[in-house]
């Protein structure tokens, strides 16, 4: 077939990101349209990037005949939504996380995708892209740590973008929803287990705004999943050193850490502070890489006529997942799933 010609919903930071990586980056795409409720940067964008179409309401642009997938990158709460509308217009569809705010929006989801089966759906789950993580899967998976016993996965946002995480924090859906569904994924994924009981502890250790909404600004999780392996996850919004994702796994015959030391590219700096390493600023920078692979993946499905690894369902068993964490942040208890 021709180009996949896309319409990307969306003009935050990472929204722009998709479109400028669709615009310039991903093989086989051609961003045919934009969509945005802020009409100057709509109309800016676009201009920039020599896109076509433009349009403020998503109804209308799922009605373009020139567009044949779209990729979401709107606010949480209009995801399972639009997954609905795009795909009963007949539109492939790549949706950022999360699937939907709650589990049962998780499996309307499910519905609008398994009534398509012709159609491409694929959810955002950017580190399974990361080129680090993909290597360290490749040597789990070929059994050269040996049975992996435990798990374990850190992601830390910098203190300075704190104001942000407090105005977004009544909708975030809570800190595991919000940042460890990334973290929860990677468990899943690395272990090919579920987890079987949770316990949860953390607190508003800087930031008591975070109380109100029953949430914390740094938050861990212990989980046992079915195969015995023990995973911990941390979540922390208050790091002072920048943007910081960690992750090791512990097998009976290895250990494979990925990113213990967060930095920024392999410059290390020699001033009067002594010798150090930046970190790097935000997502975008550090996962840059990832965010192009995982829609040339989405892209390639459509033109392969194959459907992608991540699934609907994957986004439905990390929401119940998260859920679940959070449930027992806010009642000490260890829960069962």
């Amino acid at each position: 077939m021709n180009k996949v010609r896309v319409g990307s919903v969306g003009l935050g930071r990472l929204g722009m990101q998709h479109a400028e990586n669709i615009a310039g980056r991903i093989q086989n795409a051609e961003l045919a349209a934009l969509c945005d409720v802020d009409k100057p940067k709509l109309e800016e964008t676009a201009k920039r990037l020599g896109v076509q179409y433009r349009f403020s309401i998503f109804e209308e642009m799922i009605t373009c005949k020139d567009v044949d997938a779209i990729v979401l990158v709107s606010p949480s709460a209009l995801h399972t939504r639009q997954i609905a509308a795009a795909m009963n217009a007949g539109k492939h569809v790549f949706s950022e996380k999360p699937l939907g705010v709650t589990v049962a929006e998780c499996k309307e989801a499910e519905k609008a995708v398994e009534a398509h089966p012709d159609l491409v759906f694929m959810l955002g789950f950017m580190r399974r892209f990361d080129e680090s993580y993909k290597y360290a899967h490749d040597k789990v998976a070929a059994g050269e740590i040996g049975k992996p016993i435990l798990f374990r996965s850190y992601s830390q946002d910098p203190e300075k973008f704190i104001a942000g995480s407090i105005a977004f924090a009544p909708f975030s859906g809570g800190e595991f929803l919000d940042m460890a569904v990334h973290d929860i994924d990677l468990a899943r994924w690395f272990t090919g287990s579920e987890p079987e009981t949770v316990y949860a502890i953390g607190g508003c250790y800087a930031h008591p705004e975070f109380a109100v909404s029953n949430d914390g600004d740094n938050v861990s999780c212990l989980l046992k999943f079915k195969n015995d392996c023990m995973v911990f996850l941390f979540a922390g919004r208050t790091a002072p050193h920048g943007y910081n994702v960690e992750t090791e796994i512990i097998g009976t015959k290895g250990i494979l850490r990925i990113a213990s030391v967060p930095q920024k590219n392999l410059v290390e700096i020699l001033d009067s502070y002594g010798v150090r390493k930046e970190c790097s600023e935000n997502f975008l920078e550090r996962f840059d890489t990832a965010y192009v692979n995982e829609v040339q993946e989405f892209v390639n499905c459509i033109v392969e006529k194959r459907k992608p690894l991540v699934t609907v369902y994957d986004g439905t068993r990390v929401s119940e997942i998260a859920y679940t964490c959070k449930a027992a942040f806010e009642t000490g208890e260890l829960i069962r799933f």
